[in-house]
């Protein structure tokens, strides 16, 4: 999905998101991310910058399971891009993308499948 307004393509930002946490290239999952950008974590926290989110990823990537970054569906959206897939620990997830006009993500922000609407 090219955003067309801003010129960037937003899905294909989220499977690069994905394909970096799956391949554990923490400082390529890094650089999808703006300066300032934000992830809410959902199992409590947020993590701003680039040194607290290199914190929040760091141990994730380490401990990721064999079925850990798995896509089960990606669905447009009007200011983003969700993302339902498997989590590091192989958990179903929903990851919600925001991003800024030069196409970095500004916010991340998780919840465990069972409770997304």
């Amino acid at each position: 999905m090219a955003n067309a307004k801003d010129r960037f393509d937003a899905i294909g930002i989220v499977v690069d998101w994905i394909d970096a946490c799956k391949q554990r290239r923490l400082e390529a999952l890094l650089d999808l991310y703006d300066d300032g950008a934000t992830v809410e974590c959902c199992e409590g926290g947020n993590f701003t910058g680039r040194s607290e989110m290199e914190r929040y990823w760091r141990p994730r990537l380490a401990r990721a399971g064999r079925r850990a970054f798995t896509i089960d569906a990606l669905m447009p959206e009007e200011d983003g891009v969700s993302l339902d897939y498997r989590d590091y620990d192989g958990r179903p997830m929903r990851t919600h993308f925001r991003f800024n006009h030069a196409g970095k993500i500004r916010l991340t922000a998780c919840e465990p499948i069972q409770l997304a609407a």
